[in-house]
């Protein structure tokens, strides 16, 4: 507990941006099955007290290059200011184990992605530590994440991001949660759900589900997510 508490705080300490580009999201954990497929729909829609409504969605396709890493294929849409969806860009996803689960205090995995814009020379890189530990029947899950930014419209610059979720594991297909978010002109917190839904073999469905309150001063900057991921 204290060595997480000590990254978070290096995280926090030094003069970065938080990233702002929709940090509300999957907060993700540091488990790879062996050898596993997976296909999997995400949906935010971002709320602001201007009255405006972001809504993107993102579709992807994974398979395990082993039994520790799995390299994952995205294509993200979102709606325009016409209210029109397309096509927003196009990620690629790197996620590795590093520990067997319970081997050490807390279960360890790296995460890296790669995202390019569909309509401009925009790119993204994102690499960071993912941990969770087990707590009885409560697990807490934490995403510290550095963002680098390059391209035709976006500025070149580092970010960071911080993801947390403690999660009750009441059973397998119901298990409540309290999720947080940080970023730049963004802290968020709320309740969230999600639950397993296991099959022959490895086969498996995931739920996921939650709504996430920001507290910015006196803006109101809300965020419902939802994702659903099929692994075999």
């Amino acid at each position: 507990m204290r060595v997480i508490l000590g990254i978070i705080l290096l995280v926090l300490l030094p003069k970065l941006a938080w990233a702002d580009n929709f940090t509300v999201d999957k907060v993700y954990h540091p488990y790879v099955l062996p050898f596993e497929r997976e296909v999997e729909w995400r949906l935010t829609s971002r709320q602001s007290d201007d009255g405006g409504n972001i809504l993107m969605q993102r579709f992807s396709f994974g398979h395990a290059l082993s039994e520790y890493t799995i390299l994952e294929a995205y294509i993200v849409g979102s709606r325009d200011e016409h209210g029109d969806f397309g096509t927003a860009g196009y990620e690629l996803e790197l996620r590795s184990m590093l520990t067997e689960q319970g081997q050490y205090w807390a279960d360890w995995g790296l995460l890296f992605e790669l995202e390019k814009q569909n309509a401009s020379n925009d790119w993204e890189f994102k690499g960071g530590v993912l941990t969770e530990k087990e707590l009885g029947r409560f697990s807490l899950t934490t995403n510290i994440l550095l963002v680098y930014e390059w391209g035709d419209t976006v500025p070149s610059e580092f970010e960071s991001e911080l993801k947390v979720k403690f999660r009750y594991r009441w059973i397998p297909e119901i298990q409540p949660a309290v999720e947080f978010y940080a970023a730049e002109d963004f802290v968020g917190i709320g309740p969230a759900f999600m639950g397993i839904k296991r099959f022959d073999k490895q086969k498996q469905l995931k739920w996921e589900v939650g709504f996430i309150a920001g507290f910015n001063g006196d803006n109101k900057d809300h965020t419902l997510r939802m994702a659903m991921e099929y692994e075999f």
